[in-house]
């Protein structure tokens, strides 16, 4: 049943081209929100904590400070209302899901940019 599933996914289900991105990426989402009949962009910047999943149903998470409060927003990558997502640093991480970055502050919150 999973093989059924998974080749319904691959066949029938369109994909964007997005670029590669992993956790510690820093990363900007530009989404289109709708309000009543106008239609605008927005963009959320931010950290990428995680991604999960796989095929269609694949997501990530990503973190920014909003002042002192942090905020986090997960988007799945099939969403239609995704426009674009650029990658604006790749970040060096050693683990996949940095979830311990929620309660770093300060200095101790960068992370050091992957050297090409």
């Amino acid at each position: 049943m999973e093989d059924l599933v998974k080749f319904v996914q691959d066949e029938f289900v369109t994909k964007k081209e997005m670029p590669e991105f992993a956790a510690g990426d820093t990363i900007t989402v530009y989404y289109e929100i709708k309000e009543g009949e106008k239609s605008r962009t927005q963009f959320f910047r931010g950290v990428v904590i995680q991604r999960r999943g796989s095929g269609a149903t694949e997501t990530f998470t990503i973190r920014k400070m909003s002042g002192t409060v942090g905020v986090e927003r997960i988007f799945p990558l099939n969403l239609p209302a995704l426009q674009k997502i650029e990658v604006n640093k790749r970040g060096k991480v050693r683990r996949a899901r940095i979830f311990y970055f929620r309660e770093l502050t300060g200095k101790k919150a960068r992370i050091t940019e992957k050297r090409r």
